[in-house]
């Protein structure tokens, strides 16, 4: 039998109790390195990890700026945007989310939101069933659409639930509450956000402005964290553009002349109206314009403004020019006797008239008045080559007029010393030169405006967020020719209304003057030759003391070259224009020069 002696059966070896020391050793050690690096992250945070961590929960949703209008000249909106958004759900995280908590501005307390609670006041909101709300936030999309095109009151509101996985994604809308009235000059948009076209392209930097941005914190868990982070950054909305253009002036010449068109059959036609004393434009209108709300239903052709960017030879209008030359070089008068013979022979070049006579003793204003082609010829010979280049010149031939549109085009317009035998000639009189329908205008409103020459302004100036309008500056003026030439060239224009051939442009209490022109108009194929003509008039009114300019082009019209007239769709475009701006009826005699010598 053993006794108990007491002792402890436990009782630790030496090498026990070293064994033991050493384990806590090396746990106290283990924990002050954990306790450390703890220390570190969390207190001194040394490689930036809180700093990290908040910047992955912010969420960043795009403020879209509003697009600026465009307005024509009395404020009508031709093109404006409205902001508006997409609420859009990341359904894992809404599906996944029973509860989610709330901060109560009432109360200052956060509250425990149901999902289901969260859904109907989404539902209540969106004004949408709540089944219907239910079916769009439940299931494994990272990306779903609940609802399009909501205000930005409304946008305002859905935020402020805080729902979980609910975002809003802004979007702008562009609208053009006019369809197809100056809808070439206006242009339209690609994708709803760049412009691609017309003005919308031209000013898009300062229409678009500068998107804003709102940052929110959300949690691992996708949800919003409340009483977190909110920054908000509005946006700076872009600046509006202030035309020139009279809306209800191009809506009525956009249908005169769509309507010349229909009836003559032509390729198209162009209407210009411009202010003489300001160069503002106050009308181009293109046939078969597009809308902007969809430009696709129109030919790409038809889709920019052909006032700048159709090419052709003037044909008889430019014969203005080539009288303005010589009376200011001093080499005729109005009344100067010229001698035509039937058909004129020069340097081996024959030129003969649209219509057959004898020899004749015109003046140059009967020469002008029934657009003689040989005694225009006659008269341009007393100037050098380099003249008859430099009067072109100064009268804007071979520059575009650079008013804020695409693809202005500059014409043609070869230097003297490429001219040939013929051409030498023959840009006496509108061929072998080609410009554009704005070109012409603007040599005309020289002659209208004392000889000084006014840069055409489609653009008026820019409107910005704070409503500060800036105006654009016009160019400066040039003095083509001296006033007094001027004004016998204007009597000239109004003598081939009242005695010339182009009596069908007089507006009944008014004095106006014109020129006509016609010319024939290349093969479209590229092919040598010519296939149609181009038909045109170009006035002003009244001559009293000149308003306005109209021209009025045609591109090959179908029918006989001698019956076809632009005299009655000029009159009732100047008319209309004259009405509109209470431009008061003429005073003094007409000018009534004789268009054969005594």
């Amino acid at each position: 039998m053993v006794q108990n002696t007491g002792k402890s059966k436990n009782k630790r070896t030496p090498a026990a109790k070293k064994r033991l020391r050493l384990g806590l050793g090396i746990m106290l050690t283990l924990l002050l390195v954990v306790g450390g690096k703890l220390f570190l992250v969390q207190g001194l945070d040394v490689g930036g990890m809180a700093e990290a961590a908040y910047n992955n929960r912010l969420t960043t949703t795009v403020l879209p700026a509003e697009r600026g209008k465009i307005l024509d000249a009395n404020g009508t909106v031709l093109a404006s945007s409205v902001i508006r958004y997409n609420i859009v759900v990341d359904q894992t995280v809404n599906t996944n989310t029973s509860e989610f908590s709330r901060y109560n501005t009432q109360t200052q307390a956060i509250d425990t939101i149901s999902r289901t609670q969260g859904i109907a006041e989404l539902s209540s909101a969106l004004g949408m069933d709540v089944s219907q709300v239910t079916q769009a936030v439940t299931g494994d999309k990272k990306y779903n659409i609940v609802a399009k095109e909501v205000k930005p009151d409304l946008e305002d509101r859905i935020s402020q639930l805080h729902i979980p996985g609910i975002v809003s994604e802004g979007i702008s809308k562009r609208v053009y509450p006019n369809g197809s009235v100056a809808g070439g000059i206006i242009g339209f948009l690609k994708d709803g956000t760049t412009g691609q076209a017309g003005l919308e392209q031209t000013q898009d930097d300062l229409l678009r402005g500068k998107d804003g941005k709102r940052v929110f914190e959300i949690g691992a868990d996708g949800l919003r964290i409340p009483v977190a982070t909110d920054l908000l950054t509005p946006a700076v909305n872009g600046k509006d553009v202030k035309l020139t253009l009279n809306t209800d002036i191009q809506y009525f010449a956009q249908q005169a002349i769509q309507t010349q068109v229909n009836q003559l059959n032509a390729e198209w036609g162009s209407i210009v109206v411009e202010d003489i004393k300001t160069g503002n434009l106050i009308a181009m209108a293109d046939t078969n314009a597009p809308d902007p709300n969809d430009p696709g239903k129109v030919a790409a052709a038809d889709r920019g403004v052909r006032s700048v960017t159709a090419a052709y030879e003037p044909g008889s209008v430019e014969k203005m020019i080539t009288a303005s030359a010589a009376i200011n070089e001093g080499k005729s008068s109005p009344l100067d006797t010229v001698t035509i013979p039937p058909a004129l022979t020069i340097d081996g070049q024959t030129f003969t008239d649209a219509f057959d006579h004898g020899t004749e003793q015109r003046t140059l204003a009967g020469i002008l008045g029934y657009s003689m082609n040989t005694g225009t010829v006659m008269i341009g010979s007393r100037l050098s080559k380099q003249q008859r280049y430099d009067y072109l010149t100064r009268f804007g031939i071979g520059q575009a007029p650079d008013i804020g549109l695409p693809a202005e085009t500059s014409g043609i317009l070869a230097k003297p010393d490429q001219w040939d035998d013929r051409q030498q000639y023959t840009v006496l009189f509108g061929q072998g030169v080609s410009q554009s329908t704005l070109q012409t205008v603007r040599a005309y409103q020289s002659i209208a405006n004392d000889g000084v020459m006014l840069q055409p302004r489609l653009i008026d100036g820019y409107v910005g967020a704070d409503g500060a309008e800036e105006k654009v500056p016009a160019k400066d003026s040039q003095q083509v020719v001296t006033k007094e030439t001027a004004q016998q060239v204007r009597d000239i224009l109004e003598s081939n209304v009242t005695m010339g051939e182009v009596k069908d442009a007089a507006i009944d209490g008014y004095r106006v003057g014109a020129k006509t022109g016609t010319s024939q108009a290349p093969r479209e194929d590229g092919l040598p030759g010519f296939d149609g003509y181009t038909a045109s008039i170009v006035g002003m009114a009244p001559m009293d003391n000149p308003r306005f300019i109209v021209e009025v082009v045609l591109q090959r019209p179908k029918g006989s070259i001698y019956g076809i007239t632009q005299g009655p769709i000029f009159r009732s475009v100047m008319g209309q224009v004259l009405r509109t701006y209470n431009v008061p009826p003429s005073t003094g005699t007409p000018a009534r020069f004789p268009q054969y010598a005594k």
